[in-house]
């Protein structure tokens, strides 16, 4: 599937996100997940700017995604900064709540929160918080179980159950943004939250 992306902008402050206008598709989890991975991967472009470097995205950045032959964007991907990296000044950090929980509560057209975790690591207290923050909040999420090509067969199974153990709630896709593994799972989610 093709799809036409490009970059709108990248937001420090709640007054200045972009007047709400069609659905939005939240990424977010720790540092080092791969979320630019998993955009570029799901639009078939190098649209998020990937490193090697964890905590590099510190703004929300907002993509207008449309397909050929739609005048019309159909949805907006928004990249929001990791968590959970120490190596980023507290300075910066403090300033996170100011215009991402506001995102994350008030937005009014936001349709799905993507929460990325790595499935070779245990799921971290920090990704508990932050399930548990949408589901306070109402937001409807699902886990997306990144880095999925580095386990063989059997250690994925186990990895898998051992995030839904931990998870229950959640709906859980395993994906590789290397092999493409799970991409279409993952759209038929996005695809869903846009429709409801």
């Amino acid at each position: 599937m093709r799809v036409l992306a490009r970059f709108m902008m990248a937001v420090t402050d709640a007054a200045h996100f972009p007047a709400p206008s069609f659905p939005e598709i939240a990424f977010l989890g720790r540092s080092n997940v791969g979320k630019s991975s998993v955009i570029n991967s799901l639009v078939g472009a190098k649209l998020a700017k990937t490193s090697s470097t964890p905590g590099r995205t510190r703004s929300v950045n907002f993509y207008e995604l449309r397909w050929p032959g739609k005048p019309q964007p159909e949805m907006i991907f928004t990249d929001l900064p990791g968590y959970g990296y120490a190596k980023i000044s507290r300075e910066i950090s403090s300033q996170w709540p100011s215009f991402i929980e506001p995102y994350l509560k008030e937005r009014p057209c936001l349709a799905l929160c993507l929460v990325l975790i790595d499935v070779n690591v245990p799921p971290q207290e920090s990704d508990r918080q932050l399930l548990e923050f949408l589901a306070a909040s109402g937001r409807p999420f699902a886990v997306v179980a990144t880095k999925s090509d580095k386990l063989s067969g059997n250690q994925l199974n186990n990895s898998l159950r051992t995030l839904t153990e931990a998870l229950p709630a959640a709906t859980i896709v395993p994906y590789s943004a290397r092999t493409g593994a799970g991409q279409s799972e993952l759209w038929h989610q996005i695809r869903e939250a846009v429709r409801a």
